[in-house]
């Protein structure tokens, strides 16, 4: 199985690592992460429901992937690492009241003689538990580790060609898939017949290259659930005069391509219309202003002027960082377009601007996921930002 990167795109993103880690003072870092371990080795595994870790020293030339036994198989075809740098636990540490898997990580770090230096640790990551923590510091003898929580987060947010592709070609899936999602809005079709066929097309992907699962399912609401930002479908038959708000993402070897818009079922209301131009309006200001070295804020700056002019509110976030992605989002976390976020853009960080509207009967969106050039914002996806209907 061919490594979806070169051997030298992953040393450069181990070197790129180890300079963070360098720069915070920390001597080993524990990466739980299933997305940041994906960034930084290849492994790429449905293994991270039972324990494991990627450790990263600034003193060894690769890091080491750990998890159970029968896993490390996947490594083998997946990881750029070499063979004694892929550590398999014994099965009877899974699902064991006497034995956990950080026990014998513990060992494992003690062999290799990392215990003494300054360990950090993913503290706030979704896959570091508190006993995770009690286990590895009581048995290394630290009182505590270092917060390690976004380094590595940090250090993905600027893409590769290669990677910036994976993404492009993601949008192109996730236009094929909100293209096919619209042409069966109609009324009777039951909302999860609807999701269904998004989720053969982001399976299939395209002619040219496949698809896969996201690492999230699309919040997908009709009529005044959509009012609510994070709800799902039903398998209720759809009724004319219904919005059906659709967020979902394209996907290529874990990379995501967000996009999201409504489609109606049925002759749009005026005013529906009327509010998804003003989030068009607003969007497209937004991305006009997207330069290397222009500030998030800015952006929201932007859109903010355009909702202010027509009379609209907004008093949260209208985007984030995007990319890998695994359970339970694509989003990277580590900065937001909203007022007051000072991170500077920088060419090839890439963004999902998605400035809904939750009104108290309905929501409406159009969203685009993009890249930052040296001559703008480049969009991945094709699809006509406007309020869809099945024609």
């Amino acid at each position: 199985m061919e490594l979806i990167f070169s051997h030298e795109e992953y040393g450069q993103r181990v070197s790129r690592v180890k300079q963070a880690m360098r720069e915070a003072g920390f001597d080993v870092l524990l990466i739980s992460n299933p997305a940041n371990q994906f960034w930084l080795t290849g492994y790429d595994g449905w293994s991270f429901y039972t324990p494991q870790m990627v450790v990263i020293s600034v003193q060894e030339d690769e890091p080491f992937w750990f998890g159970r036994k029968m896993d490390a198989v996947g490594a083998k075809f997946t990881a750029f690492l070499s063979e004694e740098n892929v550590v398999a636990y014994p099965d009877k540490y899974v699902g064991s009241s006497d034995l956990h898997p950080m026990q014998y990580l513990v060992e494992i770090i003690k062999e290799r003689g990392l215990q003494s230096g300054r360990i950090a640790a993913e503290q706030d990551d979704y896959y570091y538990t508190a006993k995770w923590n009690r286990i590895l510091t009581e048995g290394l003898g630290q009182q505590h580790f270092a917060d390690g929580f976004l380094l590595v987060n940090r250090c993905r947010m600027v893409k590769s060609a290669r990677e910036i592709e994976y993404m492009s070609q993601a949008g192109q899936i996730a236009t094929a898939a909100m293209d096919a999602g619209r042409r069966l809005v109609r009324e009777g079709v039951r909302q999860c017949e609807v999701m269904a066929e998004i989720y053969r097309v982001t399976t299939a992907g395209t002619k040219e290259f496949g698809g896969t699962f996201p690492c999230k399912p699309p919040n997908a609401m009709v009529g005044e659930l959509a009012s609510a930002p994070h709800l799902s479908w039903t398998d209720a038959p759809l009724i004319r005069g219904e919005v059906f708000y659709i967020e979902m993402g394209g996907i290529r070897h874990r990379y995501h391509s967000p996009l999201s818009r409504c489609v109606m079922v049925g002759k749009p209301r005026p005013k529906l219309v009327e509010t998804t131009k003003i989030i068009r309006e607003g969007l497209e200001a937004a991305l006009d202003v997207v330069r290397p070295g222009v500030e998030l804020q800015e952006m929201h700056a932007a859109w903010d002027r355009v909702i202010r002019r027509h009379g609209v509110e907004k008093d949260s976030r209208i985007g984030y960082p995007v990319g890998i992605g695994f359970p339970p989002t694509w989003g990277e976390l580590t900065c937001s377009i909203r007022a007051g976020d000072r991170t500077v853009m920088e060419e090839n960080m890439t963004f999902h601007c998605i400035p809904a509207l939750w009104q108290e009967k309905y929501g409406l969106v159009v969203s685009e996921t993009f890249a930052v050039t040296a001559g703008g914002a480049r969009t991945f996806a094709s699809c006509p930002r406007e309020l869809l209907t099945a024609d």
